[in-house]
């Protein structure tokens, strides 16, 4: 689905030589800019502008709800994924949280808006948006050509950080300006927006699809608008705990990125916080130190492929240095050295995405992808809820500049685990140490990449080896959203 260009050695970036592609990963950035728009800004108003004495547990509460759906539905999202037309949900999610901000708005509009109103649209956005971004992960074999596939990875999870960064920038602005009748209504503009422009866009079938008749004998749901975009047939039903146990090391990083998120995701409640209690500060000053983390990740998705070393490594040391950004606060109350630690706590987690999603697109059999994909948000996601209000409780209680230091203590074990990985979890998934019926496990070269053999890539086309270093992010430890 690339167009040739005349200079190959000059290609432009994917997003410009692929149509489809570009369009669906703008549809994505406004997603995930509006999640994040509106986590931010009611997070402000209730600190700022509702909430008394409790504000932090108020905000802990609404970044819990906000991050619940990805945990809870991670089943139902990896059905959905495997069964149903990837546009299809990629649109539906979409403009099912338009409705959500569309109808909160109105309500913020004609009447006082009650608290319960603002967790209720949060937990209805996050649904959608535990829909939209699993769903587009799997979606990338579809729109970008096998070589592509990191270049797509880099850009398509790279959102997260524009989103952090756009999204940070306007949500606690908007508020104080318009409130959250404005904060909403954005929101659905922007949810609104990236439906019809997933609307325009043909996917073209996964490999594994035969076509539309075996669909349809099959039972799967096809758009009946395009003759182009059909449904992928579905593998064999393999459980979670199947899944998992044939990729030992993929459980392991994951375990080690889960323990991190219960300290790292907690930033989102502790800097409101901090900006009111230490900072005194109003939302500008939110949105900078919000922004400045934004910044940091939107620039280590682009400059972690060049970070040399092994992914565990790599990734051990950003966390450990992540450690060390985020005690800054807890020494040095200034917003411009804090807005420094927080750009480099970003950067962190966008070279530890780059790294490791990657490594996982070629790891993760084809087959367990749309399984993988959500249970990966899932697990990674799960310590959210639980790290938002067990923050936002201590925040109610301590100071948030110890909040801080807890953070960064919590950090260094999760560092030190991912560092001492046992060297087996690369090798005992080889050939003739596994099931007959379990796929091979990919060698994985000096630099952390994967080489996949040539059986297996005869089938799996979309998880080859590039042989490329091209950008590609997510945020497995950062949990940014």
């Amino acid at each position: 689905m690339s167009t040739p260009t005349a200079a190959p050695g000059r290609r432009p970036p994917l997003v410009l030589r692929n149509r489809a592609f570009g369009t669906v990963w703008l549809g994505q950035v406004l997603t995930q800019a509006g999640t994040r728009m509106f986590q931010v800004g009611t997070s402000w108003w209730l600190i700022g502008h509702v909430a008394s004495g409790d504000g932090g547990f108020a905000a802990g509460m609404l970044m819990a709800l906000s991050t619940l759906p990805a945990v809870a539905l991670a089943p139902l999202v990896a059905r959905a994924i495997a069964r149903r037309s990837h546009r299809s949900l990629l649109r539906g999610a979409a403009a099912g949280a338009g409705t959500a901000a569309a109808v909160l708005a109105g309500w913020a509009a004609a009447s006082d808006l009650p608290v319960v109103a603002v967790y209720a649209a949060a937990l209805a956005l996050a649904t959608c948006q535990a829909f939209f971004d699993p769903c587009l992960t799997t979606s990338v074999p579809e729109l970008v050509d096998d070589e592509d596939i990191e270049a797509a990875t880099g850009f398509e999870l790279s959102t997260q950080s524009l989103a952090s960064l756009g999204g940070a920038l306007l949500g606690a602005l908007v508020v104080d300006v318009a409130g959250v009748a404005g904060l909403a209504a954005g929101c659905a503009v922007a949810y609104g927006t990236a439906a019809v422009l997933i609307t325009t866009v043909r996917f073209r079938a996964p490999a594994s699809t035969e076509g539309p008749s075996a669909n349809a004998d099959a039972g799967l749901d096809v758009d009946a608008d395009t003759d182009a975009e059909t449904a992928a047939v579905p593998a064999p039903r393999r459980t979670l705990r199947r899944i998992l146990g044939r990729l030992p090391y993929v459980r392991a990083i994951l375990l080690c990125f889960t323990a991190a998120n219960l300290f790292t995701t907690a930033v989102f409640v502790v800097m409101p916080l901090y900006t009111a209690k230490v900072l005194h500060g109003d939302g500008a000053t939110v949105s900078l130190l919000e922004a400045s983390l934004g910044l940091g990740t939107l620039i280590g998705s682009f400059t972690g492929a060049r970070v040399p070393g092994r992914p565990t490594v790599v990734g051990s040391a950003c966390l450990g240095a992540m450690a060390v950004a985020l005690a800054v606060p807890g020494l040095i109350a200034a917003w411009p050295v804090i807005a420094g630690a927080l750009l480099v706590t970003g950067w962190c987690v966008g070279v530890i995405g780059v790294r490791f999603v990657a490594l996982f697109q070629r790891l993760v059999p084809a087959a367990d992808k749309p399984a993988f994909f959500a249970v990966m948000q899932a697990v990674l996601g799960a310590t959210f809820p639980v790290a938002s209000l067990l923050f936002g409780l201590l925040g109610d209680h301590l100071s948030a500049r110890t909040l801080c230091l807890i953070q960064a203590a919590g950090l260094i074990p999760a560092a030190l685990a991912l560092l001492l990985l046992p060297r087996r979890y690369r090798t005992e998934d080889a050939p003739g140490a596994r099931p007959a019926d379990a796929p091979e496990a990919e060698p994985e070269s000096a630099d952390g990449r994967v080489t996949r053999p040539e059986a297996e890539a005869a089938d799996a086309p979309e998880a080859e080896a590039a042989t490329h270093a091209a950008p590609a992010s997510a945020t497995p430890a950062g949990g940014t959203r």
